[in-house]
């Protein structure tokens, strides 16, 4: 191989070194952004069981307390908003799911007023299950957001920045917990 053949491989050489960087850097924040978009219909899952599992809830209590009809209707006007809120709008989901959130506290603490209700097969059951969808959903958020941290982490690095900026990868929302919700229960004897 003469030198001058050299010469003219190396550039080709660099060249196609960068090609692999960049193609590598791109792949390495699709994939981020697809797991982002994973976790996020992970937390769509869990809320469509919650939301299931709400009017159940709700007609078992109603059965037993038909005068916290208040109550009742703050929890299904709650359930709807939160299922008309965009599902790609983080924030707005994430409002009128505390929102639920908080309804749904008060709906528990009307139960605790019915001694018959509380032993109720069905109310327990349902009770459990709803537990139960809360944890997965607390752990699909947590999950969603560990997702967020590590794409949006990556796609801020440098060198990483300046090619996220050119192929237009936006930084992502976290899913956050509301203001009231992060202030510890206060407990009185």
């Amino acid at each position: 191989m003469s030198e001058t053949t050299i010469i003219t491989l190396i550039p080709a050489i660099v060249m196609g070194l960068i090609l692999i960087y960049v193609a590598g850097v791109y792949n390495s924040l699709v994939v981020l952004k697809n797991r982002v978009k994973n976790a996020w219909s992970q937390i769509d899952v869990q809320l469509k069981r919650r939301y299931d599992l709400i009017p159940n809830l709700v007609e078992t209590v109603k059965g037993y307390a038909a005068h916290e009809a208040a109550t009742l209707e703050k929890v299904i006007k709650a359930r709807q908003q939160a299922i008309n809120v965009n599902a790609d709008n983080v924030k707005s989901r994430a409002l009128a799911e505390n929102a639920l959130s908080g309804t749904l506290k008060s709906l528990f603490a009307v139960a605790e007023n019915y001694p018959d209700l509380k032993a109720n097969q069905n109310f327990l059951q349902l009770q459990e299950e709803l537990t139960s969808t809360e944890n997965r959903l607390s752990y699909a958020r947590q999950f969603y957001n560990d997702s967020v941290l590590e794409y949006n982490n990556k796609k801020e690095q440098f060198p990483v920045n300046m090619f996220a900026a050119v192929f237009n990868f936006e930084n992502r929302s976290f899913f956050e917990v509301a203001e009231e919700e992060k202030a510890a229960p206060k407990v009185s004897f």
